[in-house]
């Protein structure tokens, strides 16, 4: 779709200095922008490219000054950077705005599905799911038996969810997420052989979750694995059977909860860290990356790091003695040498 510089200067309450038919169909930035492009100029950094970019509009703040000539129709604005960030909004509101169902889609007659609701080709509606409006079922998406998923949720293509899972408003699926996969149960015999536990329960998503790709939550073995409201998962995050996440928490990529553990609201977890089975973490906790947690953080608003995690400040002092440990060995042996020769 194109725009002309003026009804986007309507959009985001800016002044115009140029051609106001200036028509842009792409977002870009500044150092790279074609014609036909819209980019913007916040950092004073980046001011050199403002003579130089081959952007047909450029969103600059009020106070700039150009000292010689260039080429786009400038957008004036208090704050070029929120202009900017509301213009990719409306872009993806844009982008976003399908709906119907598509001839090779399938759903079930026994399915409900609200106002707005778009579901692509080749994907899958199961027996009674619920969908609400607006939703959006991008390509080759599984949606299972009696599945919920609420107003304004994307799943984006190749989201598989399980049947009976609840996932609430507003939520955002990336490529890849699995919703309701078994957990990990087994058991032993006297021959050691492992014997799969059924796993009967399910997960219930709050309202404003976002998952990143290739990322995993298992459903429960009983009641249900929860995951609170507004809490984001990165790409390729694992949450086990029986979990529990609290609203606002985040986890950055590649990592892990085992089973039936309770993390708290406003938490931020870090990359690559992993938390063990059937522990509690209060709320306000920050975990640095690469940590292993394998018991309860008690304290809320807690800081801590390393394997096994312990308070930040402990692990900073530690740090430096880790860094030294061989040279400390070297003189432990040389001491205990010296004293035996006596």
């Amino acid at each position: 779709m194109e725009f002309t510089a003026q009804q986007i200067a309507g959009l985001i309450g800016a002044s115009i200095e140029g051609n106001p038919d200036t028509m842009v169909n792409r977002l870009e930035k500044i150092e790279e922008a074609t014609t036909g492009a819209l980019a913007f100029l916040s950092n004073p950094k980046y001011t050199p490219y403002a003579f130089t970019t081959q952007a047909s509009i450029l969103i600059v703040s009020n106070d700039f000054k150009a000292d010689k000539p260039l080429t786009p129709t400038l957008l004036r604005s208090a704050d070029p950077r929120a202009a900017f960030a509301k213009l990719l909004e409306a872009y993806e509101k844009v982008r976003l705005n399908k709906s119907g169902i598509s001839q090779y889609a399938f759903v079930a007659k026994t399915a409900k599905t609200g106002q707005n609701v778009y579901v692509g080709e080749f994907s899958y509606v199961g027996e009674n799911a619920v969908l609400g409006d607006d939703v959006k079922i991008f390509p080759q998406v599984y949606v299972g038996d009696g599945v919920e998923i609420g107003a304004g949720s994307i799943l984006y293509p190749g989201v598989k969810v399980y049947y009976d899972c609840k996932i609430g408003k507003n939520c955002i699926f990336h490529s890849g997420v699995i919703i309701g996969s078994d957990g990990f149960g087994y058991t032993q015999d006297e021959q050691h052989v492992y014997q799969k536990v059924p796993q009967t329960g399910n997960v219930v998503i709050g309202n404003d979750v976002e998952i990143g790709a290739n990322s995993t939550v298992d459903r429960s073995t009983m009641g249900s694995t929860r995951i609170g409201n507004g809490v984001k998962l990165d790409n390729l995050v694992q949450v086990a059977h029986n979990s529990e996440i609290g609203d606002n928490t985040i986890f950055v990529s590649q990592s892990g909860i085992a089973g039936s553990s309770k993390i708290g609201s406003n938490c931020q977890v870090g990359g690559q860290v992993g938390i063990g089975g059937h522990i509690t973490i209060a709320d306000n906790v920050r975990i640095g990356g690469q940590s292993g947690v394998n018991a309860s953080v008690k304290e809320p608003g807690s800081i801590i790091m390393g394997t096994p995690a312990m308070d930040f400040k402990t692990f900073q002092r530690s740090s430096v003695y880790f860094k030294k440990f061989e040279e400390l060995v070297r003189r432990l042996e040389a001491l205990e040498k010296k004293t035996a020769e006596k």
